[in-house]
C-alpha cells in the first residue's frame, strides 16, 4: 500500500474512502481509461466498516431489476473476473442460499420473491424442512414450513476482495494513497473543487464521497445532508463444531432475526435485531478504525437464546468470539447513489445498509458510468440521493429512525401497505389536523405525514401487512367512487414546485405534458 504522502494538485477524480465501495469505484474507473484518479484513505483500506463485514453474497431481498443485476454482475466479478485480471483471491465460495419460511405470509413473500428473480434469470427452489436438513444436518426444523434455496449465492472475503479491487486499480493507473483522512473541501460558488487533506490540497473536477460511516459528517461540511447513522452490529462465532464445513449454505432465519454461516470450522451467526443501537449520534470518532464495540449481552441475549432452539448444537458449543462493530444504515433501507442535489460534481456511494460486499461491484460500475457519461445503463431511480429530504439527515430523525432501520430486512417491508413507524411527525402539512379530525389514518412519505385513507368511525380499521383484502378497502373504494362519479381534492403542497418562465417556456411545458396547455384559463 502506498505510504507516499506526496499528493497530486490536481485530479480528475478524487475518491474518498478506501472501503469495498471507493475501491471498487476506483477499479472501474480505470477500467474505463480514466487513469487521472486519486483514492484517499483516512487510515488503512478496510479500516472502517469493510473489515468486519460477513461477505454474504445473496440476491434474496434483491426487490428490482437493478438490484438483482448489482448482486449478480458482483458476483461475477469475485467469482471470475477479479482473481483472473489480478491474480488475487475474493475468497468466493458458492455454497448456495436457505431462506427459512415459518410461517405462511413469510412463506407467499418468499414464494412472490422467487417468482421474480427467476424472471431475472436467478434460480431459486422451494424446499421442503427434510431437505433444508440435509443441506444443513445442524438445524432444528421444527416450525420451519419451508425454505428457499438459491444454489448461484455464496460468500467472499471482504478484506479479499478489497485488495483485489485496488490491485485492479492500480493497473489502471489509479493512485491509492493511505493515512490521508480529507479534513475539508475547497468550493467554487455551489461547485466542488477540490479536497484538503492534511498532506495537501488536490483540486478535482469531481469529487466522490463513498467515505461510509463519515459520509454524514462529511458532507454536513458543504451543506449536503446525508442521511446515515452508525448503529451497533453483531456476529457470534463459536469453536469449531463436528458437523461444519465450508461448502454448507449460507441460512437466513427471519424469526430468530439471524443469518448462520461456517467460518473457521465454527458456527458465524450474524444478527439483525428488530430494535438496535446507534453509535456516536453526535459524530463518528476521527480516529476510529478497525472499530470493535463493547457488547450489550443483557439486550442480545434473548435473541441468541432464539437462535439457538434452532440451533440445538449451540447449547454446548464453545464461544469464540462475540463481536460488536458499527455498520451504518439509511432511514429507508435503501442506498445513496449519484450526484448531490445541493453541490455541482460531488457524487455519493454510501449507506449501502450492511450490503456493501454484495453491491460493491454494480455500485462502482453505476458510479464510473455516473462520473464519466453523466448517466448510467442501469435504473438507479429507487437509490438515487435525490429521493431523500434535509430533515431525514438530522439527529433527532435519525436517532429515532435507525434503531429500526437494523432489523428492516427481517420485518415485513416488502409487504403491501407495510411502513415506518418511528420518527413520525417530523414534517406534517398544513392541513393535518384537519385531516386527524376527519379520521385520517397516515403513512409516512418521505417523512412527511400523508392521508392514506379516512375513516368516519373510531377506532379505524387495522392495516394489515398481508397481500389480501385490507379491512379499510371500502373506505378507500368510497373516495375512488366519489373521485370518479363527483369530485376529489388532492392536496399536492408536500411535492415539489417549479418554475418555468421564458421566451421556450411554453413549448417545455407543452412538451412534458400530457396534453397542449395553451388554452384559455379553466377550459381543458
Amino acid at each position: 500500500m502506498s505510504i507516499n504522502h506526496t499528493l497530486p494538485t490536481h485530479a480528475r477524480v478524487v475518491i474518498i474512502g478506501g472501503g469495498v465501495i471507493g475501491t471498487s469505484i476506483a477499479y472501474h474507473l480505470g477500467k474505463l481509461g480514466l487513469s487521472d484518479v486519486v483514492l484517499l484513505e483516512r487510515d488503512k483500506l478496510t479500516s472502517g466498516t469493510t473489515w468486519h463485514a460477513a461477505g454474504l453474497i445473496a440476491s434474496g431481498g434483491m426487490s428490482t431489476e437493478t438490484l438483482i443485476w448489482i448482486e449478480q454482475y458482483t458476483r461475477n466479478l469475485y467469482q471470475h473476473v477479479l482473481p483472473a485480471e489480478t491474480g488475487l483471491s475474493t475468497g468466493f465460495r458458492q455454497c448456495g442460499h436457505i431462506h427459512l419460511a415459518c410461517d405462511a405470509t413469510r412463506r407467499e413473500v418468499l414464494k412472490r420473491d422467487a417468482n421474480f428473480v427467476r424472471t431475472q434469470g436467478v434460480e431459486r427452489f422451494e424446499l421442503s424442512p427434510a431437505e433444508i436438513k440435509a443441506k444443513f444436518p445442524l438445524i432444528e426444523t421444527d416450525g420451519i414450513l419451508s425454505g428457499f434455496w438459491t444454489p448461484s449465492d455464496g460468500r467472499a472475503n471482504p478484506v479479499d476482495v478489497t485488495m483485489a479491487y485496488a490491485a485492479g486499480a492500480r493497473a489502471g493507473g489509479v493512485r491509492i494513497v493511505e493515512g490521508a483522512p480529507v479534513t475539508d473541501f475547497v468550493m467554487a460558488g455551489s461547485r466542488i473543487t477540490g479536497v484538503i487533506t492534511p498532506h495537501g490540497t488536490i483540486k478535482a473536477d469531481q469529487v466522490v464521497l463513498a467515505a461510509g460511516m463519515w459520509s454524514r459528517q462529511l458532507g454536513a461540511k458543504i451543506g449536503v445532508p446525508v442521511p446515515l447513522q452508525a448503529a451497533e452490529h453483531y456476529y457470534l462465532l463459536t469453536e469449531p463444531l463436528a458437523g461444519m464445513h465450508p461448502d454448507m449454505p449460507v441460512v437466513e432465519d427471519p424469526t430468530t432475526f439471524t443469518y448462520v454461516r461456517e467460518e473457521g470450522g465454527g458456527m458465524l451467526f450474524g444478527l439483525f435485531e428488530p430494535e438496535g443501537a446507534t453509535w456516536n449520534l453526535t459524530g463518528i470518532p476521527k480516529d476510529a478504525s478497525f472499530s470493535t464495540l463493547p457488547p450489550d449481552w443483557d439486550r442480545m441475549t434473548p435473541f441468541l437464546e432464539r437462535a439457538f432452539e434452532r440451533y440445538p448444537v449451540m447449547k454446548t458449543a464453545g464461544i469464540k468470539t462475540f463481536f460488536c462493530g458499527p455498520e451504518s444504515f439509511t432511514p429507508d433501507g435503501s442506498y445513496l447513489v449519484g450526484e448531490s442535489p445541493q453541490v455541482d460534481g460531488l457524487f455519493l456511494a454510501t449507506g449501502l445498509n450492511s450490503l456493501g460486499i454484495l453491491s460493491a461491484g454494480g455500485v462502482g460500475h453505476i458510479l464510473a458510468e455516473l462520473l464519466t457519461t453523466g448517466a448510467s445503463t442501469q435504473d438507479v431511480t429507487g437509490l438515487d440521493i435525490n429521493r431523500t429530504r434535509p430533515h431525514q439527515a438530522t439527529r433527532a430523525f435519525l436517532g429515532a429512525r435507525i434503531p429500526k432501520s437494523l432489523g428492516y430486512t427481517f420485518t415485513y417491508g416488502p409487504l403491501p401497505h407495510w411502513h415506518h413507524t418511528t420518527a413520525r411527525g417530523m414534517r406534517r402539512l398544513a392541513l393535518h389536523d384537519r385531516y386527524a379530525a376527519k379520521g385520517a389514518y397516515f403513512h409516512d412519505l418521505s417523512g412527511w405525514e400523508m392521508p392514506y385513507w379516512f375513516s368516519p368511525d373510531a377506532p379505524p380499521p387495522k392495516v394489515d401487512y398481508t397481500f389480501d383484502r385490507q379491512p379499510w378497502h371500502d373506505l378507500a373504494a368510497c373516495e375512488h367512487l366519489a373521485t370518479r362519479n363527483a369530485v376529489g381534492l388532492f392536496d399536492k403542497s408536500f411535492m415539489g414546485k417549479f418554475l418555468v418562465q421564458g421566451r421556450d417556456a411554453l413549448t417545455v411545458l407543452n412538451r412534458v405534458s400530457a396534453n397542449q396547455i395553451d388554452v384559455p384559463v379553466g377550459q381543458n
